[in-house]
């Protein structure tokens, strides 16, 4: 059928708008593709140049180095030495078993490490090194870098590792560094990119872990240039990081060192305190243990004996432990009742060995008695019963709030790990913990540092220097941060009255000096230099009445772990204190014949700065001790000469 003019050009016309519909369309998506091609290779180019970069280019971490750890005098406690150890990239190894037994036939490697590295090799990325064996020689580094040709794939490489020139004399003081462990990780909320570096050492326990982020320092970074593999090509450009801080302890080596070595052959814990700015000049712990032994992981044959040991020599006795403080607790109850104005220097109390308290017989140490029993006295022969009498009249509240003032049952600001807070009860307290109601007899247990009463040497080292100078003093441990030294909180008083303090004092003069004390065998009898303190003897069970009628058996005759704690805390020169020390031997017996003797020691050496001269001591002493200092010599061991100084 043949269309008419009108319907052609009716149907021209609506072909017409169609084709400028769709060319509309076609420009409109070919300009926004070229708009969006100029904004892609215009606009965005930088972008994805740096995109690309970054596939070509990794940043990759370097550690720092880190901070050591001096004494007072500079001496190097913990230092960082070159560390050679041998690694292997399989894909340019080849044959990793045979190359692994050439290695083996140039440098000594224990069969148990030759397997495992062979197996780490294996399963490790072909361009990625592994280390085959640490901490070598610079003898074995030269037998691998002469025999290199034979050994394809294999690299000695240098790094810094951390050692302890001093051994065993800080080990609970300093602690160790080990491996980033995945606890490590998990115990912090942001851990930093440094610990997840292989093989990255980290502070453990102690000081090395309390001031990890001053020691650790920060890392640098390198650019490296990577193939398509991920396998670095070359280094592009390199920026050293910071250096970890250096730290200084208040602490003496020498002294540390010289009581590290007295303490030979004891359960013990020994703390010296600096009387006028609270410094910690010797704080030890025996038996103790070589922290180099756990640098590169401790064998099982080196830490079981460690652990099963009864003696606890992992355990810092100075601040974990706590225990019963004895008759050290006696100045204490003495000064609730002198300040609260309950007994005076010339009110007296009868002991006739045992005081009648709520049908229960209290027992004094000495079975029949002191008699009559004055303020000073009563320090001087340590009697009980006199303490028994005057908790009755003070209460266990005063007195647990005076132990407070003077630092028992308060934790302690340092730098190391799991200090303890001790035990100073009160009626709320046995409430709450033990859902008991207090009873009077636990008021007169207390009275004489038993009962529920505990304390750590540290906490007694802080309480004598107290008393030694009515300031209220706190132990300190770090004295420099990067040479910077630490600012000093003001020392303010206790707020007592001079006159009780004074009388403190002379009650713990007479303890060692006068003939009738219970520690005058420990005496200093050098000019300018006396001592005075307190004995004490903490029970670690109970002696039954069919036990106190036969007689209470002897300490010497009991098994070890059967044995009194042996206590005694001092200070000197008595007129001008300059130390205050504390002395716990476990399961020592008597405090005047197991702990007093050693804190004599100790405060001359710290006194004379060096071995005191034969006439500080008594002269039916001085046989004994010429013999005991020269052991004493024996055994302390010679210090290496590491780097440029002294260790």
């Amino acid at each position: 059928m043949r269309r008419n003019r009108a319907e052609n050009e009716a149907s021209h016309a609506k072909l017409t708008r169609r084709a400028a519909l769709l060319g509309g369309v076609q420009l409109l998506f070919v300009g926004g593709l070229a708009a969006r091609m100029r904004y892609l290779q215009v606009d965005q180019a930088d972008q994805f140049r740096l995109l690309a970069e970054e596939n070509r280019i990794n940043i990759r971490l370097i550690p720092p180095a880190r901070g050591e750890i001096f004494d007072r005098n500079g001496i190097r406690l913990a230092q960082n030495v070159p560390s050679y150890r041998i690694v292997m990239v399989r894909e340019d190894a080849g044959d990793v078993d045979k190359v692994m037994d050439r290695l083996a036939q140039i440098i000594t490697i224990p069969p148990e490490i030759h397997a495992r590295a062979v197996a780490e090799v294996k399963d490790a990325a072909p361009f990625l090194p592994v280390t085959i064996v640490d901490d070598v020689s610079w003898e074995d580094v030269s037998r691998v870098s002469v025999n290199a040709p034979a050994l394809p794939g294999v690299t000695p490489e240098v790094g810094l590792t951390r050692i302890y020139p001093r051994g065993s004399d800080f080990a609970h003081v300093v602690g160790r560094v080990g491996r980033v462990s995945q606890a490590d990780l998990d115990a912090l909320e942001t851990p930093d990119q440094l610990l997840r570096i292989p093989r990255f050492q980290v502070g453990k326990i102690n000081v090395e872990a309390r001031q990890e982020a001053v020691l650790r320092g920060s890392a640098g970074t390198k650019q490296v240039e990577v193939n398509a593999t991920g396998r670095v090509m070359r280094e592009l450009s390199r920026r050293e990081g910071q250096s970890g801080a250096d730290v200084q302890l208040t602490l003496d080596a020498e002294l540390q060192r010289y009581v590290q070595a007295r303490l030979t052959g004891e359960s013990a814990a020994v703390i010296v305190m600096d009387c006028e700015t609270g410094d910690l000049v010797a704080n030890a712990s025996a038996p103790s243990y070589d922290p180099n032994l756990f640098i590169g992981g401790i064998s099982s044959k080196d830490y079981n004996p460690l652990l099963n040991s009864k003696y606890r020599p992992l355990v810092n006795k100075t601040v974990q432990g706590t225990y019963p403080p004895g008759s050290t607790f006696k100045m204490i109850v003495a000064m609730a009742a002198l300040e609260e104005g309950l007994t005076g220097p010339e009110e007296i109390t009868w002991c006739p060995g045992h005081l009648e308290v709520g049908g229960r017989r209290f027992h004094c140490w000495k079975r029949v008695g002191h008699g009559w029993m004055d303020l000073k006295n009563s320090i001087k022969q340590s009697c009980d019963v006199y303490y028994y009498d005057l908790a009755l009249k003070v209460g266990i509240e005063k007195i647990t709030a005076m132990a407070n003032r003077f630092g028992l049952g308060v934790k302690h600001d340092l730098s190391l790990s799991s200090v303890a807070a001790g035990l100073t009860p009160t009626k709320d307290w046995k409430k709450r913990a033990r859902g008991d109601e207090w009873v009077i007899g636990d008021s007169v247990n207390a009275s004489i540092g038993q009962g529920f009463m505990l304390a750590s040497p540290m906490q007694l080292a802080v309480m004598t220097a107290r008393l030694a100078t009515g300031k209220a003093l706190s132990p300190r441990l770090i004295k420099t941060i990067d040479g910077v030294e630490q600012e000093m909180q003001e020392i303010a008083g206790l707020g007592m009255n001079e006159n009780n303090l004074r009388m403190m004092r002379n009650g713990m003069y007479e303890v060692v000096n006068d003939r009738r004390g219970t520690a005058y065998r420990a005496r200093i009898i050098a000019d300018g230099m006396r001592m005075a303190g307190k004995t004490g003897t903490s029970q670690v069970r109970n002696i039954t009445a069919a036990e106190r009628a036969r007689g209470v058996t002897r300490n010497a005759d009991l098994p070890w772990e059967r044995r009194d704690h042996a206590l005694f805390v001092g200070f000197a020169p008595f007129e001008e204190p300059r130390y205050a020390i504390s002395v716990l031997v476990e399961h020592g017996g008597g405090g005047s014949t197991a702990a007093a003797p050693i804190a004599r020691d100790v405060m001359l050496q710290a006194l004379y700065g060096a071995e005191p001269p034969l006439q500080a001591y008594p002269t039916a002493d001085r046989g004994r001790i010429e013999t005991q200092q020269r052991k004493l010599r024996e055994m302390q061991p010679q210090v290496a000469i590491v780097g440029d100084d002294q260790a």
